[in-house]
């Protein structure tokens, strides 16, 4: 009979089959291109069929598994999906899977089935979807890709998650220890919003600049390739091999593809450019600007409508729930449970508020002495 620790187990390591397999049917109905959207009904299908062995673990230990339902965070994350598109959620997909890889390898139930190596061919496969240029594969490559599986693969969600964290703690922390300072209810209000314009602006710089630095890096390397391209197509050939290799296409197709970009240079450069260049640093500094002042908002609004100790009470509540939903958020990125990352944010945040608030009731204290 197994042990209750082992039963618990089970039932976690099935959950999170049902809950990949429900994100994978999702990111297959938001996909456009029909051969990509089969890959992840496929992948779907695996989870599905993981699901299953830890079902059947549970049935021999006595307990019944009872109907499968996702979880909120995999109704999330397929919502997510739909919504704004498989870029979005497949970076924590593919953690997820290199996750449940190493995981399985160390229960002695898994270890020596396929689990590990399934997991570890998915996460494979979808670094190679990730990557690759365009963000999808064309049909054949996804035929070569989905058989090795067969036989055997974000960012911005957590850039958008920790930049309303950001904002909204430091000007809490900004706000509280003006309030402790017994300040007025329009001082504060005034010193909130600079607030919140100088941290936006502060981020949406520094931003910038780590992007356009980055793109003119990369502009010059571009520059280069142009002219090693004109002078010796056989090497930037070699090379642009070599790139999509790294990025799990086999040996002979990345070649094929290679060869067939350097047949046409304005193509090959166009495709070298993309791999390095990415997005805008203008597109990057609006969306830190934008995800700072949201965040910052917050302890400011009740400020307009209040005064004195309503004020300060309502910036601190309307501030607590807003850090829990990004202790909510949080755990889309980490699959930890919802009420401890929501409640270890708000412990975090009204932390710092209360020691601003403390210095700046000291500092007041001192002016008015």
């Amino acid at each position: 009979m197994a042990s209750e620790d082992s039963v618990e187990r089970y039932q976690a390591n099935r959950q999170a089959e049902i809950d990949s397999s429900t994100i994978y049917r999702a990111i297959a109905d938001a996909e456009s291109r029909s051969e990509l959207a089969e890959v992840y009904r496929r992948l779907a299908a695996s989870e599905e069929e993981h699901a299953h062995f830890w079902e059947t673990q549970l049935q021999e230990a006595g307990v019944q598994p009872g109907d499968r339902h996702p979880s909120w965070r995999a109704r999330t994350l397929g919502w997510l999906a739909q919504r704004f598109g498989p870029a979005v959620v497949l970076p924590i997909v593919t953690a997820s899977e290199r996750t449940d890889s190493r995981d399985y390898a160390a229960q002695p139930e898994a270890k020596d089935t396929d689990l590990p190596s399934h997991e570890q061919s998915h996460a494979r496969l979808l670094d190679a979807i990730e990557t690759t240029t365009g963000g999808g594969l064309e049909g054949g490559t996804l035929a070569q890709l989905e058989g090795r599986h067969r036989s055997a693969s974000g960012n911005a969600l957590r850039a958008a998650v920790l930049g309303a964290n950001d904002g909204l703690i430091s000007n809490l922390s900004l706000v509280m220890g003006v309030a402790g300072a017994a300040l007025s209810a329009s001082s504060i209000l005034i010193t909130g919003l600079a607030g919140l314009l100088a941290g936006a602006g502060s981020m949406a710089m520094g931003e910038w600049l780590s992007v356009q630095s980055s793109r003119e890096l990369y502009q010059r390397q571009i520059a280069i390739e142009a002219e090693e391209l004109a002078a010796v197509p056989e090497e930037e050939e070699q090379e642009l091999s070599l790139i999509y290799q790294s990025k799990g296409l086999p040996q002979e197709q990345a070649k094929q593809l290679a060869a067939q970009l350097v047949a046409n240079q304005e193509k090959a450069l166009d495709t070298l450019a993309r791999e390095e260049l990415g997005g805008s640093a203008w597109e990057a500094a609006g969306a830190s600007f934008i995800l700072f002042a949201f965040g910052a908002i917050v302890p400011v609004v009740p400020f307009f409508f209040l005064t004195g100790i309503l004020a300060v009470g309502g910036s601190l509540i309307l501030s607590a729930g807003a850090l829990f939903l990004i202790g909510a958020g949080i755990t889309l990125l980490t699959g930890r449970s919802l009420l401890y990352s929501g409640f270890r944010q708000v412990i975090i945040g009204l932390a710092a508020a209360g020691l601003t608030y403390g210095v700046g009731s000291l500092i007041g204290v001192a002016i008015a002495g």
